[in-house]
């Protein structure tokens, strides 16, 4: 009896979430896609008293439901652009979904042998799709920053080994000190993991760049002979985030390679390219990097938060990674998932990812990324045809900018600027689609990413009208 009664009350629970999610994700292609309230609408539904007897889950469920509403961003549906984001897909939101009612901690295969043997054949696969060494040790995380923060602990142990210094057990305080090499925007989920562990911001040093900020291997090759004795992690670009564009990684990976150098790719949502035959080149020679990170909540579309942390080395990796406890069961012939992760404790994210990979298969990986870099151009192309729009950035793949000039005569780049930024909230007003902004070279711009699975052609469409619509509108007041 008390069985029956504890499943009834999962059921309704459930039911009720159920009901609730289906509401959402249906009227996504009606709904605004910004938020439609603000603050203190939020908060005045949501902060009530908390009584000191509990409720019913079922009215917990529909309660917050309907109390949330209009604070939600359809950044799920097809017309959302404003950050490189990605929807969900259905086998992955089931599987997510599963992973809530599994309730595994995914530390040790002794914790949950599935959810182990999960990470196991998704990590096996995603090295295949994404062209990476077969022999390269990998992390889920929670996204591309911790699988910064993965690849440079690695990084951190391999560098100061080679020169003596245990890091693990010494800690960097009289540890050489490790400079990091880059050109042109990062991302500041980059600079935040540098922080995190330990290197400190100063450590980056910003070299010159083309035209396109990528790195100019003339540059690298001088930075790295003027100073050989230094631990050098050298950040390359797959498809940085506000142009999308690539360093070459044919020069200057067994550039680096020759002085010692290790090399990491923030490859956040561009190392997909490589899954897709015509925009495979941009990553030609990306495999002979040391370490690669790339997020699973953009363009392989399953739910927050997913990241995906490859290194060469596993025996850095592991070091950097890996503790031992009395009380800790770990397996002979099996991957324990704590020894490659920074997190003990953590959810399963392997199920979402192995349900995408299954639903999409690498043909349906490789036409998700080519139709939303082929969306993104016709966008951003479309959008700066529009009167009183200008081109900025012709999209290589799923990233562009269009910047929107002042009619006035006389008008100033700061006049630009601000219509450019009201031109963005005018179109998010409408609830038609939604955009950010970004300040590139000192000029006010658009941002046009294209990352979720449910972008089709109509929502193109609708999103150029809406733009058209939104510069008439604010040329008028």
């Amino acid at each position: 009896m008390q069985a029956a009664e504890e499943q009834s009350v999962f059921h309704a629970a459930l039911d009720a979430a159920h009901q609730r999610a289906l509401d959402h994700l249906d009227s996504l292609d009606r709904a605004p896609v910004g938020a439609v309230v603000d603050a203190a609408t939020l908060r005045r539904r949501l902060a009530k008293p908390l009584e000191n007897e509990g409720l019913p889950p079922e009215q917990v469920i529909g309660e917050l439901a309907d109390d949330v509403r209009g604070g939600i961003i359809g950044c799920a549906g097809g017309r959302f652009y404003g950050w490189v984001i990605g929807g969900s897909l259905p086998a992955a939101l089931g599987a997510d979904w599963l992973t809530s009612a599994w309730d595994q901690n995914a530390a040790l295969y002794a914790t949950s042998p599935a959810s182990a043997i999960v990470e196991e054949v998704v990590g096996a696969w995603l090295k295949e799709i994404l062209g990476l060494p077969p022999q390269a040790s990998f992390a889920l995380v929670g996204g591309c920053q911790m699988a910064h923060v993965t690849c440079l602990v690695a990084a951190r142990n391999a560098l100061l080994s080679a020169r003596g210094w245990d890091v693990e057990q010494e800690g960097l305080a009289g540890a050489p000190r490790i400079r990091i090499l880059t050109c042109g925007t990062r991302h500041g989920s980059f600079e935040r993991a540098v922080r995190l562990v330990g290197l400190g911001s100063a450590s980056i040093i910003c070299l010159p760049g083309d035209s396109g900020e990528r790195l100019l291997p003339a540059a690298l090759e001088q930075a790295l002979a003027a100073d050989p004795a230094t631990p050098t992690i050298v950040l390359l670009q797959a498809g940085d985030v506000n142009l999308g564009v690539f360093d070459s990684f044919e020069e200057l990976i067994p550039l680096a390679k020759r002085h010692g150098a290790w090399v990491h790719v923030d490859g956040a949502f561009g190392l997909w390219t490589a899954a897709c035959p015509r925009l495979a080149h941009f990553v030609r020679g990306l495999s002979e990097a040391d370490s690669w990170a790339t997020d699973g909540h953009k363009w392989l579309n399953v739910p927050f938060d997913s990241g995906f942390a490859f290194v060469a080395n596993p025996e850095a990796h592991r070091a950097a990674m890996s503790h031992r406890a009395p009380y800790l069961v770990f397996g002979s012939d099996v991957r324990d998932q704590m020894d490659w992760t920074p997190a003990w404790s953590r959810r399963a994210r392997g199920f979402a990812a192995y349900a995408a990979l299954r639903q999409l298969g690498r043909r349906g990986v490789a036409d998700l990324v080519d139709r939303c870099c082929r969306q993104a151009h016709a966008i951003v192309m479309g959008i700066a045809a529009l009167e009183g729009a200008e081109l900025l950035w012709e999209p290589q793949i799923n990233q562009g900018l269009v910047r929107f000039l002042d009619s006035a005569p006389g008008a100033t780049d700061k006049d630009h600027d601000r219509r450019t930024d009201q031109v963005i909230a005018a179109i998010n007003a409408t609830g038609e689609a939604f955009f950010g902004g970004t300040t590139w070279r000192g000029r006010r711009a658009m941002r046009v990413s294209v990352c979720c699975w449910q972008t089709n052609e109509a929502d193109v469409e609708r999103t150029i009208r809406a733009a058209e619509r939104a510069i008439h509108a604010v040329g008028a007041s």
